[in-house]
């Protein structure tokens, strides 16, 4: 099924219009979280954007479906992008360029003050080994527009030599193409929940780049959808993270040329669980991943889907939700970095 089959989609006209790539096996599956959600006095489900089938799956899936739809248009036969050493996103960007017979250039940010063996060589990182991408190392981590730039930089060195490169930007200075792909996923998650019992009263999702929270935002209330979007600081403190998010949603709906308001109060952070930092995992995101194991049979990963169910068990405990309380978990995947983390996770002895 398609966003063109969607009933919401005749609201988005501007968004069956844009260019797109299926990359994904979507749509994905939503299911109840029974025994996690007994364990925090909940009606808890998932929408499982951890099985959309592309290289171990992850929300970046749906996000690189519109800017690879780009990246066609303009007849690019070269990818690049940057992130942390353990990124989601250059692993699906590097298989998804594979897919499409295009090279994978990526380069690796030190974002995270790590210099554990398995951190280095296994997780993500060994995925984008295997994939045969091109790498390169960014010793500056937490300064993106200098980011953008060095990738500028390495795409002009390969159009010189004869390539067609797409840079997939990620700083605030470029259009928030992704965001389109999270526009979808409330339309398609607005659908399946029709065929339930199930009507949340809260979404709790990341809040990293901004664009997975931000263009679900705008997917639900293009479509008339009023539920509260939590998202879970996974990067920045909520203070730089709530500007943010609401500048990249009305990007993201001028880009849609919806007339869509979204005001300061549509956009709800959290940073509770933040604590010491991106990538750098807490008590409270490794008690979140265990339980979700244990109970459910499902994996989270130690920088956002983890971070992600560790915050909304901080809010359940603080009672943000009320007491019948239905709550949507947007599982964002992640999972080949457990390896990265495997002596945090299980300590040796």
């Amino acid at each position: 099924m398609t966003m063109r089959d969607l009933p919401q989609a005749e609201s988005l006209p501007a968004l069956a219009a844009q260019p797109k790539i299926t990359l994904s096996h979507g749509p994905t599956p939503i299911e109840p979280l029974a025994n996690l959600g007994r364990h925090l006095g909940l009606t808890l489900w998932a929408k499982r954007d951890d099985c959309n089938g592309l290289a171990f799956g992850g929300n970046k899936v749906r996000q690189l479906e519109y800017y690879l739809g780009q990246a066609a248009d303009r007849q690019a036969d070269t990818i690049l992008i940057t992130g942390a050493v353990q990124s989601n996103f250059v692993r699906l960007a590097a298989a998804a360029a594979r897919r499409l017979g295009w090279l994978p250039v990526v380069q690796l940010e030190d974002r995270v003050p790590k210099e554990d063996p398995f951190y280095q060589r296994s997780g993500n990182l060994l995925l984008d080994q295997l994939l045969g991408a091109t790498i390169h190392r960014f010793p500056v981590g937490n300064d993106e527009a200098a980011a953008d730039r060095n990738l500028d930089t390495l795409a002009g060195d390969l159009a010189a030599q004869g390539r067609r490169p797409y840079v997939i930007h990620l700083g605030t200075e470029h259009p928030p193409i992704g965001g389109l792909g999270y526009v979808e996923a409330a339309c398609e998650t607005l659908q399946q929940l029709a065929e339930t019992d199930f009507s949340p009263s809260h979404v709790v999702i990341p809040s990293g780049s901004g664009l997975t929270h931000a263009g679900f935002l705008v997917g639900a209330r293009a479509i008339g959808w009023e539920v509260p979007v939590i998202g879970i600081c996974v990067r920045r403190e909520a203070a730089q993270q709530h500007p943010r998010v609401l500048s990249r949603a009305r990007e993201i709906a001028a880009l849609l040329g919806s007339g869509i308001e979204i005001t300061p109060d549509d956009v709800i952070v959290d940073d509770s669980v933040l604590a010491p930092g991106y990538g750098r995992l807490n008590p409270e995101t490794l008690g979140a991943i265990q339980d979700t194991a244990a109970l459910e049979g499902i994996f989270l990963d130690p920088v956002y889907s983890g971070r992600c169910m560790a915050g909304l068990i901080h809010c359940a405990q603080k009672g943000s939700f009320n007491p019948d309380g239905q709550v949507l978990f947007i599982h964002t995947g992640g999972t080949p970095a457990l390896f990265a983390y495997q002596n945090e996770l299980h300590p040796a002895g």
